[in-house]
């Protein structure tokens, strides 16, 4: 190849494998290990281009092997995915220590909170913290681990044991009205596929539509 063609080729390439770098999303993740508690570790990873991914060795029934781990794919919604990172970055990207140091306090799992962008990649790890963002960053994503386990138990009641759906319902509900669950529209495709089975129960079916109309109100 001439050398008049090869070095714009080149160059070109190289254009666009910086790019391609640069483009990377950055991502937020969550990690808690709590042993004795269900799940006993699990982990949301959230980009922000709102792909997001949830690993968690809960179980669905109580045979379930403890050794086993589910992980799947989903989409931050955007509202959520707007909160994570503007308390990411009011958190400084959790460089430096987040953990209160706080002597004689209960555990409460080893949490881990990581940034990674194209200039950053910071990790910390704590049991409690004083900073107020590190605080709502763990409620926000302790409540979307529960409303995510919610759904993996509500796509398995309705594949396996439907009329333990409305109890499971009912739960979610009463959760919700305590503010200790996290936005159900990450399951809204689990609570729309029960609203529209007309095999569940009436009770179910209408939990269901309540909960997918609170997650529309936000």
């Amino acid at each position: 190849m001439p050398r008049q063609i090869f070095l714009p080729t080149v160059l070109a390439l190289l254009a666009i494998s910086i790019a391609a770098q640069q483009s990377q999303p950055a991502t937020v993740a969550f990690n808690c290990d709590f042993p004795g508690s269900d799940p006993a570790h699990y982990g949301i990873s959230v980009a922000s281009d709102g792909h997001s991914s949830y690993i968690s060795d809960g179980k669905l029934t109580p045979d379930s092997d403890p050794s086993e781990r589910v992980t799947f794919d989903f989409t931050m919604p955007q509202p959520t995915l707007t909160r994570i990172f503007d308390l990411t970055k009011k958190a400084h990207y959790f460089e430096g220590g987040i953990d209160s140091k706080t002597k004689n306090l209960a555990s409460t799992g080893k949490k881990t909170l990581a940034y990674k962008d194209e200039h950053k990649n910071t990790t910390a790890t704590y049991n409690y913290s004083l900073i107020p963002a590190v605080q709502d960053l763990t409620t926000l994503f302790q409540n979307l681990s529960i409303t995510l386990e919610a759904g993996r138990r509500l796509e398995f009641d309705r594949r396996y044991q439907k009329l333990a759906l409305d109890e499971e319902l009912r739960r979610m509900v009463d959760l919700g009205s305590r503010n200790e669950l996290g936005d159900v529209a990450v399951i809204a495709n689990v609570l729309q596929a029960i609203a529209n089975d007309n095999s569940v129960t009436n009770g179910a079916r209408m939990r269901a539509q309540r909960l997918l109309a609170s997650s529309s109100a936000k």
